[in-house]
């Protein structure tokens, strides 16, 4: 009897989905529980095992639980279910499970159910969290109603009159590890967006807590009881109309139940939800700048329920508050939180709106929940006379120059629309997303987190060995300032089109500027701050910085001490709150050692040809130094005879000693080699010394690639007696225990490649079959080859961008070789999603390359090795 129901809620559900999916989630979800309900409601009428069952000697009733409950019924939604008897379950009731049940799996759904008495529900709601937090949901299906009734007054009267607190604690700190262990989703490139911090688990969170302190019987009840206003409640279902869309068509095209929102579906969603392409932003990252913003909704509104019931910012207890008052007339304290006084009082002075969040970051205490509420509905008074105030843009400089404490206040300000209400500038880039996996927050947030990462260096441990930025940040005095508003701004001509967007925004920036009534200088500064924020790191990581050349070129660009300094620290808070992919120890070194370079060519003036000689031969007398014998002192003289003037410039003294000792080993082995664990980088240096060969580069590269070594950079060097020296900076291997294997195995490879008993180019090509990897989002980019004759003098510089791959490094240095070209220099940077490899390179003979034929030629050789 049951099989017609079963047979009918399939066809109802293919119907509903057919006539009803594309609508609104919220109204999908309803008619998708309704449609179940009837399920049982027939299943019950019609079923064989009930009447077995004494319904009188033992009531029982079949109750939703969950999400279910709820009515929040996705596609693929789990159906939580309570059979609930009044006294000992039967042994008949499996028969019941059985008949009810096992159609809906059937059916394809996932069925969760439990069996209890009305004393073990009892037991189990004070004993477990998650029993109790969904029978906080239960809502009656069909059975005995007045069994649900008697269920939902016990549970109010035993398990939480008395313990309401205990239990919103308990609520609380599970909230916290869940946002731990799942992350803040607004942030996320792979949001969890039922489990994430601003997902919809922190809803029902505010559901539980509200059924809990209020006994809230339904979602509008939050406006009724005064958790929200209207217009709050509104945008709260608003949000949640579109995260449970998302998640609707998530299970569609999955065919199963999840919540992770993985890039390789993000395009796809996209399509479906009809988001296109304006602005100079992707579809997708509409789609998903869109999402980020409903959840970071749901996210503060879930903070501003519990800090209304006394928690603090992250959620947990405060403590016994400190008497704090403010001094400001129109403002008071109470709760620990900061309150308007009157709504006449803020009408009759605006600049409270700003005043209030000087005072939060003054007193290091959070903005209640009203006065957010009065921040966003009196937005109107921040207008053009608002912006262009003086005593208005001083407040706003104290606000900034602030160190952020637990809470930033910063964030209150984009939270609550006043920071795009007081910089209209910034409204293109709030929730904008940029669809890679290099920038990891949203264009708004990552700003912020530049500005606070900046502000941080002031109190940098003296033990850490980025002590440099304390120091510089000390340095700069009075220029703070500037630096903190080329932060707040220096990504601000993402939100705009045409040109890019440091020209864009350095443009943008001197209107700002210049309404806030700062001076020419001032203006200036900041604008060429923004409009060079990524000149150091490029340089940095895409040239050769051992290179005078390139040093000097940086010095006269940016021309300044002063400059430079707050540029390079910029250059530090922009890259650290990027992401893992911007900012590592390799990277920091790399930046620290040309700002050091360029500084003191500022400061001291360029090296002029005369200086060079007087180094060199205080160099070459330095190295003498280390010698213990006369004899040892004229191998010295005899070997600095054969070395290559380029190597004898770059080169330490430690080093040339070092490679020397390295050298005197060769004889006539095809290669000997020291590796150097650099603790400060965290990098292998790895210096071979070998006779001097075509390809040799390129050959160990492959070798390096089939082991698994991921190169960084690379300096080559030719001596005048044939002997070349190659030196290499390479990732550690990944399993560190078994390093010194892993070298070994490699220097076998490597012995076998030089010596001709290796096919590299076939190992190689074995190693590329095994990696079937794409680009994370499934969206390829197109590769890119430059040929840069003008920013060296003696090289030309090739520059390859193209999504990695094992083998490209190869592929790329194999292809010059066989243009007749040897690689002097090689670095290995990225450029967002892609891999950007940099090569110093000339002909056989020791010159540029730059005729266009040359040129032409070598593009298409590269080209030609690079997959399509």
């Amino acid at each position: 009897m049951v099989e017609h129901a079963s047979k009918l809620l399939r066809h109802k559900r293919e119907r509903l989905i057919q006539l009803h999916f594309k609508e609104s989630a919220e109204s999908f979800l309803g008619l998708h529980a309704n449609i179940i309900d009837e399920y049982f409601f027939e299943s019950f009428e019609r079923s064989m095992a009930g009447p077995q069952i004494n319904i009188y000697k033992n009531p029982y009733a079949i109750i939703a639980l969950g999400g279910y409950g709820r009515r929040e019924q996705c596609i693929c939604s789990d159906i939580d279910l309570l059979f609930l008897f009044k006294r000992k379950v039967p042994a008949a009731a499996e028969k019941l499970i059985q008949e009810i049940v096992y159609p809906l799996w059937d059916l394809g759904y996932e069925v969760g159910h439990a069996t209890r008495s009305m004393k073990d529900c009892m037991s189990l709601a004070r004993d477990n969290l998650d029993v109790f937090t969904s029978m906080l949901d239960a809502r009656f299906i069909c059975g005995i109603s007045s069994l649900y009734t008697e269920l939902m007054e016990k549970l109010t009267k035993r398990v939480i009159s008395g313990h309401s607190k205990k239990l919103i604690s308990n609520l609380v700190e599970t909230n916290r590890e869940r946002h731990i262990r799942y992350g803040d989703s607004t942030y996320l490139l792979e949001p969890n967006i039922k489990e994430g911090q601003g997902g919809l688990r922190d809803y029902h969170t505010i559901l539980w807590a509200a059924r809990i302190t209020s006994n809230l019987k339904k979602p509008r009840d939050l406006e009724y009881y005064g958790y929200l206003s209207h217009d709050e409640y509104e945008a709260l279902m608003n949000a949640l109309n579109f995260i449970w869309l998302v998640r609707n068509h998530l299970h569609q095209i999955s065919g199963r139940k999840t919540d992770q929102l993985f890039f390789s579906r993000q395009e796809e969603l996209a399509r479906i939800m009809r988001f296109k392409k304006s602005g100079g932003q992707m579809a997708v990252e509409k789609f998903l700048g869109e999402l980020h913003g409903q959840m970071e909704l749901i996210k503060q509104y879930n903070l501003m329920f519990f800090t209304m019931q006394g928690y603090s910012y992250d959620l947990k207890p405060k403590r016994k508050p400190v008497s704090k008052s403010s001094n400001v007339n129109g403002l008071h304290v109470s709760g620990n939180t900061l309150y308007f006084s009157s709504i006449q009082e803020l009408i009759k002075s605006p600049e409270l709106l700003l005043k209030i969040f000087e005072e939060s970051a003054r007193l290091k205490i959070p903005l209640s929940a009203e006065a957010k509420r009065l921040i966003r509905e009196f937005s109107y008074l921040v207008d053009k006379a608002f912006r262009s105030s003086r005593s208005n843009i001083r407040i706003f400089e104290r606000v900034l120059l602030t160190p952020a404490a637990t809470f930033n206040v910063l964030n209150e300000m984009l939270n609550t629309g006043f920071l795009s209400s007081f910089i209209p500038e910034m409204k293109p880039i709030v929730n904008r997303i940029q669809y890679d996996t290099y920038h990891l927050y949203p264009v708004d947030r990552h700003t912020l987190f530049t500005v606070r990462t900046i502000k941080s260096f002031a109190s940098v441990d003296q033990k850490n060995g980025n002590r440099i930025y304390a120091d510089l940040y000390k340095e700069i005095g009075v220029n703070k300032i500037l630096l903190l508003w080329a932060a707040l701004l220096h990504d601000i001509g993402k939100g705009w089109t045409g040109g890019g967007h440091s020209r864009k925004g350095a443009e943008i920036v001197r209107k700002i500027m210049a309404r806030g009534g700062y001076k020419p200088s001032q203006i200036e500064t900041v604008s060429l701050l923004v409009m060079e924020h990524l000149f150091l790191i490029k340089t940095a990581t895409r040239r050769d910085i051992n290179d005078e050349e390139t040093v000097i070129a940086c010095a006269r660009r940016i021309g300044d001490p002063k400059i430079l300094k707050m540029l390079y620290l910029l250059t530090v808070g922009d890259s650290m709150s990027t992401g893992p992919n911007a900012w590592n120890d390799w990277i920091s070194t790399l930046l620290r050692d040309l700002f050091f370079k360029v500084l003191k060519i500022l400061e001291k003036g360029e090296l002029a040809s005369s200086k060079v000689v007087d180094n060199l031969k205080k160099k070459k007398s330095d190295v003498i130094g280390f010698a213990e014998t006369e004899h040892e002192k004229q191998a010295i003289e005899a070997h600095f005879a054969i070395l290559s003037p380029r190597y004898k410039l770059y080169a330490s003294e430690k080093d040339i000693h070092a490679n020397m000792m390295l050298y005197q080993r060769l004889g006539k082995k095809e290669f000997v080699w020291d590796i150097f664990k650099d603790l400060e980088s965290g990098t292998r240096k790895v210096t071979i010394c070998a006779k001097d060969r075509p390809g040799l580069f390129s050959k160990i590269a492959g070798v390096f690639t089939i082991n698994g070594l991921d190169i960084l950079d690379a300096q080559a060097y030719t001596w005048r007696n044939g002997i070349a020296l190659d030196i290499f900076r390479v990732k550690p291997p990944a399993d560190q225990i078994f390093e010194m294997e892993k070298w070994e195995k490699t220097g076998y490879y490597l012995e076998q490649a030089l010596s001709g008993d290796l096919n590299l180019v076939s190992e190689v090509k074995k190693k590329m079959l095994k990696y079937k990897q794409i680009p994370p989002h499934g969206m390829k980019k197109p590769h890119l080859i430059n040929i840069d004759n003008k920013s060296s003098s003696f090289f030309t510089i090739v520059e390859v961008f193209a999504d990695d791959f094992p083998g490209l490094l190869f592929s790329i240095t194999d292809a010059i070789y066989r243009s007749e070209l040897n690689v002097q220099v090689a670095i290995i940077s990225t450029k967002v999603d892609q891999v950007v490899d940099i090569f110093y390179v000339r002909n056989i003979q020791g010159e540029k390359i730059d005729t266009p034929v040359e040129v032409d030629a070598l593009k298409s050789a590269i080209e030609k090795r690079l997959p399509v």
